[in-house]
């Protein structure tokens, strides 16, 4: 038996047998190509042909209620419109008179290497999709199959890495897990990988394609693989295995008790969500109501802006569906990692600090009030909460107030009916922390984002895996920072949600509760493990 050490990615247990995938090498002619005009015409139909792929994996991600697959792939779009790679590309092939293949596989790294030299840490990650998409472009040109396959046989799939697209084509009737060689925890490979909902385990260095065709166990939960496993070995994890079953039957017992402690401190627990097809998902867990319903979707899925009837229509559906529910939902956050091609947003040293969220809706006030109307519209079919993102001071605030009355003015004239409604704050900057006070004056309720209230407050991208082990969700100072939001929002009677990935954590859990926290605001599948946590709980 071989013990193989790695990082664990989603947790879970299984036992199968392994298939080790390995991409395809293309052997390119660099010889010279006389017709420039045929070769670029290759080229474009070539680009064509994976943007369309991009945006149907996008609609598939969507159908999945998997948005950050489906922002993934929108940004790759935007990547594959690039003027300034298109040209790199056409130089090749039409002064140096090279072959469309040729034209890629030079251009496309030429663009990668100058993205790496650049000092943004976010930026430089581009490289890695610049990359995949050259493969991809290439895979086009050269008559390639896309896709992962290795029978209809559950297996366990086992890689040196993999890129976000082979992660989207991987079929999850057969997958029983994924075993990555090298993969970094915030890539978009590894994002879409947690979202299967099946182990998976990256850094395995001392994987090798000699595993192939071993039997094997699959600890993801502490990033564990074991070759040939002894009898002993295998007698272990199926108890394991039985355990995981009978947990997850006994979480199932918890469908329409109370989230209370032992002592009587309640809390609420919703559900995050990213379209309305999750609404399901999210009955299925029991959840309180709706603590997060990002509107990013609906500008990211389409190559042009969603119109107010689209957007209506789809807050419309959420509010109905979890009526009598409370839905809160955030105005569109993009900008940063989000790149929308039709919004033509200026590249950025610095995206996660630039031009993004809040700061694109009140610099262009047509496209903001087009969803606040839409908002509006839908308001009467439900209890509807109006959530700000990235504000930093209370001129904001107040400035989106003034806009959102504009509109409901504006409906009243057009004899449109508006339901009661509340306005919220996101809490993921120091800044918004410190005037927690102000801001509450003049906000309905507060929601504390932790995802991005830790990356500023430690100065840290959250995404760059050089900084894994400085990233600590963990840190005093965001505890504090949490604990002066709540009694803050306390102290002018708002309700304070937490809505980050810290929400989750079992962890810090009982912590959040002595704060006197109102709500917890997870992924729909954390539901359930959160209530069995809090119902065990003694805070006297």
């Amino acid at each position: 038996m071989q013990k193989i050490e790695g990082k664990s990615l989603a947790q879970g247990a299984v036992i199968g047998k392994i298939r080790f995938y390995s991409e395809a090498e293309y052997d390119i002619d660099e010889g010279d190509y006389d017709d420039s005009e045929y070769e670029i015409e290759r080229f474009e139909r070539a680009m064509d042909a994976v943007k369309e792929h991009k945006f149907a994996l996008a609609e598939a991600a969507e159908a999945n209620s998997d948005n950050e697959g489906a922002m993934v792939f929108v940004s790759h779009v935007a990547l594959l419109e690039d003027r300034g790679l298109i040209r790199r590309v056409e130089d090749y092939i039409s002064e140096m008179k090279k072959s469309a293949e040729f034209g890629v596989k030079v251009g496309f790294n030429d663009v990668a290497d100058d993205i790496r030299n650049l000092p943004d840490p976010y930026i430089m990650r581009r490289s890695d999709d610049i990359l995949e998409l050259e493969r991809e472009v290439l895979e086009e040109l050269m008559g390639a199959s896309r896709g992962i396959s290795f029978g209809k046989e559950p297996y366990i799939l086992a890689a040196y890495d993999l890129t976000a697209s082979e992660v989207a084509r991987i079929d999850r009737r057969y997958v029983l897990a994924i075993v990555m060689k090298e993969g970094n925890l915030n890539t978009h490979a590894s994002i879409l990988a947690k979202g299967l909902g099946i182990p998976c385990i990256i850094r395995a260095e001392t994987l090798s394609p000699a595993c192939d065709g071993s039997d094997a166990i699959v600890d993801g939960t502490n990033g564990l693989v074991f070759l040939k496993p002894d009898d002993e070995t295998v007698r272990k994890y199926d108890e394991i295995m039985k355990e995981n079953r009978k947990f997850a039957d006994s979480l199932m017992r918890l469908k329409g008790k109370m989230t209370v402690t032992k002592d009587g401190h309640e809390v609420r627990l919703y559900a995050n969500i990213s379209n309305p097809y999750d609404i399901e998902t999210v009955l299925e867990n029991d959840a309180t109501g709706i603590g997060l319903f990002r509107s990013d979707y609906l500008f990211l899925k389409d190559r042009d802006y969603p119109s107010e009837e689209e957007q209506y229509l789809s807050y419309r559906k959420v509010v109905e569906d979890m009526n009598p529910g409370s839905v809160v939902i955030r105005t569109v956050d993009i900008g940063s990692d989000k790149s929308v091609p039709y919004l033509q947003l200026p590249e950025e040293a610095n995206p996660a600090l630039g031009m993004r969220a809040i700061r694109i809706s009140l610099t262009r006030k047509d496209f903001f009030k087009v969803q606040l109307r839409a908002l509006l519209r839908a308001s009467k079919f439900g209890n509807m909460r109006i959530l700000f993102p990235m504000i930093t001071s209370v001129s904001e605030l107040k400035e989106c107030k003034e806009i959102l009355r504009e509109c409901e003015e504006e409906l009243h004239s057009e004899h449109q009916v508006i339901g009661n409604y509340l306005v919220g704050v996101m809490i993921e900057t120091p800044a918004s922390v410190l005037i927690a006070d102000q801001l509450a004056a003049e906000a309905d309720f507060l929601s504390v984002g932790t995802n991005d209230l830790t990356q500023f407050t430690l100065a840290i991208d959250r995404q760059n895996p050089n900084l894994d082990r400085f990233y600590d969700p963990h840190h005093p100072a965001i505890i504090e920072q949490i604990r002066m939001t709540i009694e803050a929002g306390h102290r002018h009677g708002c309700l304070v949600l937490i809505c980050g990935e810290l929400a989750g954590d079992l962890e810090v859990t009982e912590t959040f509760m002595r704060m006197g926290v109102d709500g917890l605001s997870v992924n729909p599948q954390f539901v359930l493990p959160l209530r069995k946590k809090i119902r065990e709980m003694d805070l006297s």
